[in-house]
């Protein structure tokens, strides 16, 4: 599972391929020519490679009908291993901040009121 995080955090490092995944994300399985469309940034073939290596780290899978590529995200691949890990340190410092706050950052109740 650890190799799963690292491979999900090293390919969402790059920001064209966080564009290509919120593409993929906003408009479901998207072909190789749309996606690169939506990508202004770089070219078709930079699009292309990273499309490699997403597909290659699992992130995203691959269904060619004829000479078309399509994408879509792989909801059971790596980024599914790195989420359940950031959800588990986002639920402990939740945890961590509930049970270690202070008394006196409560608000208060006005003077002659009770609570």
């Amino acid at each position: 599972m650890q190799d799963n995080e690292e491979s999900a955090f090293a390919v969402l490092a790059d920001q064209v391929r966080r564009q290509i995944l919120d593409v993929l994300a906003e408009h479901g399985e998207c072909s190789a020519g749309f996606i690169s469309d939506q990508i202004t940034t770089v070219g078709r073939t930079t699009v292309s490679a990273h499309l490699k290596a997403l597909r290659l780290s699992g992130v995203v899978v691959e269904r060619r009908d004829g000479r078309h590529r399509y994408f879509s995200i792989d909801p059971t691949g790596p980024t599914r291993d790195a989420l359940q890990f950031l959800q588990s340190l986002l639920d402990g410092a939740l945890k961590s901040s509930i049970t270690t706050s202070d008394p006196a950052d409560e608000p208060r109740s006005a003077p002659g009121r009770s609570a």
